[in-house]
């Protein structure tokens, strides 16, 4: 699932998921405080459509949602776990499923790594030296549920 967006709308975005006020957008980009609210108001509706759509098609029945952080905490019904769904600016629309397994023995636990570890620094989360991907997903959602 991809977000029908221009580049422009997504930085806003994320400049006010940062903590960016409107108007501070506004004036870096030299445009009015009404086009960066338009452009917002733009990108809220098509980031709730897609976290939404994303918690549909992967049954994942929603029990808290943030549409300007852009993240979503629900519960899988098929895997009976907890489920995340978020946008990250360098990695896009991830679904990550709370578990309890050995990443030790995966052969994608770097890459689960590296995704968790650009997500906590776009989020501003520290993470505390997790050893293992489920660990630091654990660390990274529990300290991200108490921001949103």
């Amino acid at each position: 699932m991809f977000l029908p967006l221009n580049e422009r709308q997504f930085e806003f975005w994320r400049l006010r998921r940062d903590g960016v006020a409107g108007a501070e957008i506004a004036r870096s980009f030299s445009v009015s405080r009404q086009s960066v609210s338009k452009a917002l108001q733009g990108m809220d509706s098509k980031i709730s459509r897609v976290l939404l759509e994303m918690a549909r098609s992967n049954r994942i029945e929603v029990t808290k949602v943030n549409f300007e952080r852009g993240v979503l905490f629900g519960r899988s019904v098929q895997l009976n776990t907890d489920a995340i769904i978020f946008i990250s600016a360098k990695h896009g629309v991830q679904v990550w499923y709370r578990h309890d397994g050995d990443c030790g023995g995966c052969s994608r636990a770097h890459e689960c790594e590296g995704l968790l570890r650009d997500y906590a620094g776009e989020m501003e989360i520290s993470l505390a030296g997790s050893e293992s991907p489920a660990e630091m997903a654990d660390e990274l959602f529990r300290k991200l549920e108490g921001i949103v």
